[in-house]
């Protein structure tokens, strides 16, 4: 028995162009275009789960998908720094934040300066989520899944899929609707490279 999941990084819109935003924000026209224009290149899969954020379900109905929501795809928590631009919070404008708790943040995986969820707790709960999937999955599905979800959900499943280290997750990157495939066959996680969706 053996499960194929392809997990597709969502569109690009404004905030992560722009400033660089924490959380994901909304799709713009280009964004919108851009995933229409990947449609082909999506894989042929009977189950099609998103994240919950609003780009995550704005990308899957560009891409034409009947996605359901999966809560435990959601992004990486950032607390008091959602919405809050890098360069904002660099500047130490608001809570828990300045250059130091940045530093702290990317470089111990256990940190939550901001006083969401740390790296570590995402790969943990992503990770519990791939192991829960071959046993989640009815037979009649072909057990083929394709997952709309943040960037942060990508790196962390690679982490986790390939046991690598936890500060790997900062050297993965993820360009918007990207992806990756994922193959669990005897009883673990392989990374599979997949194209990246083409934009207009």
């Amino acid at each position: 028995m053996s499960v194929r999941l392809t997990l597709l990084c969502a569109a690009a819109g404004p905030s992560v162009r722009g400033e660089a935003r924490f959380g994901g924000g909304s799709l713009d026209e280009r964004a919108v275009h851009e995933a229409e224009a990947a449609r082909s290149a999506l894989p042929a899969a009977p189950v099609v789960l998103r994240a919950p954020s609003v780009r995550c379900g704005q990308t899957a109905d560009a891409l034409g998908l009947d996605a359901s929501v999966e809560p435990r795809l959601r992004d990486l928590d950032h607390g008091s720094w959602q919405g809050r631009s890098l360069t904002e919070v660099l500047a130490g404008v608001g809570p828990e934040a300045g250059p130091e708790a940045v530093r702290q943040w990317t470089t111990d995986p256990a940190a939550a300066p901001h006083g969401g969820e740390s790296v570590r707790e995402l790969c943990l709960r992503i990770g519990g989520w791939l192991d829960s999937l071959p046993g989640d999955l009815p037979q009649d599905t072909g057990r083929r899944v394709l997952a709309v979800v943040e960037p942060s959900v990508v790196r962390a499943a690679g982490v986790y899929a390939l046991g690598a280290p936890l500060p790997a997750f900062w050297r993965l990157d993820v360009p918007p609707l990207s992806g990756i495939g994922l193959t669990w066959h005897g009883g673990r996680w392989n990374l599979r490279l997949v194209a990246t969706a083409p934009t207009a």
